[in-house]
């Protein structure tokens, strides 16, 4: 039998008192990532509605528009994971400074192509490295919290935190997207995201001290690199939150769709916004609560008032109902993500946070990609509105396998460890 001996609490990590923002932002050295962070993670918010707007605008077709989306979002889903394995093997800033200089090379390059008028081939062929060379600056700052905080009972309030700042961009993000490809020009919005993607992300970059140890436990013990797709629960998580990834798709298809088939396409970002400040205010809310349900039976529960609520858009035929049934889903949109993201930091070693954070967003991309293609699909094909049967079905899925494979989340027993050194947990087995 393996018996425990800990160490004392990581100095970084705020005392076990009850959970709560200030706490948390009062963790010593947060702001100096949280802030070039934000500014970092805004263009990615933007870069979907911008490519749909614009591509829209220069071919005339939703589903030209929706495939190169689509292919951004591939592309993304295919290569956030290694890049989350190369960030963990080598640090942050070696994958960062690399990474934001392709993506605004490759997102001027598509602006370029589309209003040149190119083939289609050819705009897909430019979403490839757009979408591979997005920056996971989400995925990075969640691991800089677990570093800081490690078994503070506050990595459940900085997950709430961090999807409360996710959906805080993806208000601002459309709605400037938005205002910048309709009332500047139709290619404004790329521009514009390629631009803060690097400045953004080379502040990030610079921010060295915060960032974890390569390769490295409280910054002493080496770490086997595993992948993180070998744990069943994370594969579990990829399947709810591609389901998450297709509301997000597939509203944004929709409700360019809605406002311009009445007439005001100015309204796509306001809708859209109202949704993604659902998400936002029930993100501050799961934050704030001292939870006492495990995180996997809130998991289960807030995805079935998503399913629930997501079945309902395709029969909104009005702009008050889509804004009050599109506030309805995001506020159950943020529980599911803010549990998921906590549940990781129960089943993934330390060493594998990043690539499991980074698997999680891309599972989101590729389920927004598969949605944005198949909502212009239907959009086109069909009445106006059908695109938003996407949500509906991606989420009821995402829901039957979390109930059948539910056992995978449990979080498994702590290894019994001895720590070596004073202010750091390093994992020793004793046997």
């Amino acid at each position: 039998m393996a018996s425990t001996v800990t160490s004392e609490p990581s100095a970084n990590a705020p005392a076990p008192s009850r959970p709560g923002y200030g706490q948390l932002l009062r963790t010593r050295g947060a702001w100096t990532f949280l802030l070039p962070g934000f500014a970092a993670r805004q263009p990615f918010a933007m870069l979907t509605v911008s490519i749909v707007l614009l591509v829209r605008h220069t071919t005339g077709s939703y589903a030209s528009a929706g495939a190169a989306a689509a292919v951004t979002g591939v592309s993304m889903a295919l290569f956030a994971p290694y890049s989350g394995r190369l960030a963990d093997r080598h640090g942050q800033r070696a994958v960062l400074i690399p990474g934001v200089v392709a993506h605004a090379l490759s997102g001027l390059a598509l602006t370029a192509l589309a209003l040149s008028h190119a083939p289609l081939w050819a705009l897909l062929a430019a979403a490839v490295p757009t979408g591979a060379s997005i920056p996971q600056i989400g995925p990075m700052v969640r691991a800089r919290w677990a570093v800081k905080l490690q078994d503070s009972p506050l990595m459940s309030t900085a997950a709430a935190f961090e999807s409360v700042t996710d959906e805080l961009t993806f208000v601002v993000g459309p709605l400037l997207a938005t205002a910048l490809c309709t009332a500047v020009d139709p290619a404004a919005g790329l521009v514009t995201e390629a631009s803060l993607t690097l400045l953004g992300g080379l502040l990030f970059a610079a921010r060295r001290s915060t960032q974890p140890s390569v390769g490295a436990v409280g910054g002493h013990a080496r770490v086997e690199h595993a992948s993180a797709l070998r744990i069943p629960g994370v594969r579990v998580l990829i399947v709810a939150f591609l389901g998450i990834g297709s509301v997000f798709g597939g509203m944004q298809v929709s409700l360019a769709a809605f406002t311009e088939s009445i007439g005001e396409p100015g309204l796509n970002g306001v809708l859209y916004g109202t949704f993604a400040a659902g998400n936002m205010l029930s993100g501050l809310v799961c934050g704030a609560v001292a939870w006492k349900a495990a995180p996997r039976l809130r998991l289960l529960v807030g995805y079935a008032a998503l399913a629930l609520t997501a079945s309902g858009l395709w029969s909104a035929h009005s702009v008050p109902v889509l804004a009050g049934l599109g506030l309805l889903v995001g506020m159950c949109i943020a529980p599911a993500l803010i549990t998921g993201y906590t549940l990781v930091e129960e089943l993934v070693p330390a060493g594998a946070r990043t690539e499991a954070f980074t698997w999680l967003t891309g599972a989101v991309a590729l389920g927004q990609a598969a949605a944005v293609t198949i909502a212009g699909q239907l959009e086109d094909r069909f009445w106006g509105g059908a695109g938003f049967l996407v949500p509906m079905g991606g989420t009821l899925l995402a829901l039957a396998t979390l109930l059948a494979l539910r056992s995978h989340l449990a979080a498994r027993p702590r290894s019994r460890t001895v720590a070596r050194g004073v202010g750091h947990r390093v994992p020793v087995t004793v046997d």
